[in-house]
């Protein structure tokens, strides 16, 4: 082949590729998740295992942090996009002046229970803890926000309990088997697996609103896909794109038995006991929202709890619309 017509040849491939559409990469995202055996935390290997996240051209990688705190401190380091944790953080960092946001509303209650140790039979009350230890995930953590509202609403105040980070899972099993705590605040399965074996029982359920409301004054917005707020005024269709991956398992939780949506999770999550595992998740499957929207007086209620014996929070003057957005839910099909 003459040089002239290799020439001719080589062009004509080229403009062949140019032509063609580029193929669309698939967006790669990172999230941090608090405990994504957590049932709390649920939606977030839910919606991988029914593969909404691909169907959306997303490729989420999700990692795993047994504390909300840490999973807070990865993403303002840069680390990971955004965060499967508590609504709560969005509000103690504004006060830090770092601007986070939900952007999906996954529960409107903690789902959290304050456990009390079959050793300590006297214990009928949180004032009764007064001096005791008491488990959480992590200092800073959203159990920690939780447990110290409610001890100083008892009136005990914050220096006369300890709160001592045991994570959950076999780890806070152990903490309280061992008696280093006598009390503390866990999550589904840790709960069922607790009461089964009579180790523990419930001092104060917040797996429910009803039951929040009660314990907590008002509706407390739980988990939550948050994450800061110039990363996602910066990446609007890649967080739309996540909103409706997130929605659409919302809806999906709500319209199939807890069952069905146990057979989509990893096996391990069963910790060896799978219909302990059912029959915590028909418990608290109510804890979800049907749509992502943050409830109506929820951000009102984290403040209150939050303000009422937060140092962080003294004088500080919070904006909750910058805690929260609707704008990506709003746009799910």
């Amino acid at each position: 082949m003459k040089t002239r017509d290799k020439f001719l040849l080589s062009a004509a491939i080229a403009s062949m590729f140019a032509a063609a559409p580029a193929a669309q990469a698939a967006d790669k995202i990172t999230l941090m998740v608090g405990g994504y055996e957590k049932i709390i935390y649920l939606p977030a290997k839910l919606a991988e295992g029914l593969g909404y996240f691909k169907d959306e051209g997303l490729n989420v990688e999700l990692l795993n942090e047994g504390a909300g705190v840490d999973a807070e401190n990865e993403m303002l380091a840069g680390a990971v996009q955004g965060v499967v944790g508590f609504y709560d953080h969005c509000v103690d960092l504004q006060a830090k002046g770092k601007y986070i946001e939900s952007v999906v509303q996954m529960a409107h209650a903690p789902g959290e229970v304050e456990l009390v140790s079959s050793k300590q039979p006297q214990v009928k009350s949180m004032a009764d803890l007064k001096g005791k230890t008491m488990g959480v995930t992590g200092l800073g953590s959203s159990t920690n926000f939780l447990t110290q509202y409610m001890m100083v609403k008892a009136g005990v105040p914050l220096g006369q309990f300890t709160s001592l980070p045991v994570g959950a899972g076999t780890t806070f099993i152990m903490a309280m088997q061992q008696d280093k705590i006598q009390a503390g605040m866990t999550t589904e399965p840790t709960v069922t697996r607790l009461l089964k074996t009579g180790e523990a029982r419930v001092l104060v359920d917040l797996r429910t609103a009803e039951k929040t409301k009660e314990a907590l004054g008002g509706t407390y917005p739980a988990a939550s896909l948050y994450m800061p707020t110039d990363w996602v005024e910066k990446n609007k269709p890649t967080v739309q794109k996540l909103a409706n991956a997130f929605v659409k398992t919302l809806r999906y939780i709500n319209t199939h038995s807890a069952a069905e949506i146990a057979e989509k999770m990893p096996k391990d999550f069963y910790v060896g006991d799978k219909a302990g595992y059912i029959k915590a998740l028909e418990g608290g499957k109510a804890m979800f929202t049907t749509d992502g929207v943050m409830p109506k007086g929820g951000p009102e209620t984290v403040l209150s709890v939050l303000g009422s014996f937060s140092p962080n929070l003294k004088g500080k003057k919070i904006d909750l619309s910058k805690t929260y957005t609707t704008e990506f839910v709003a746009k799910v099909k």
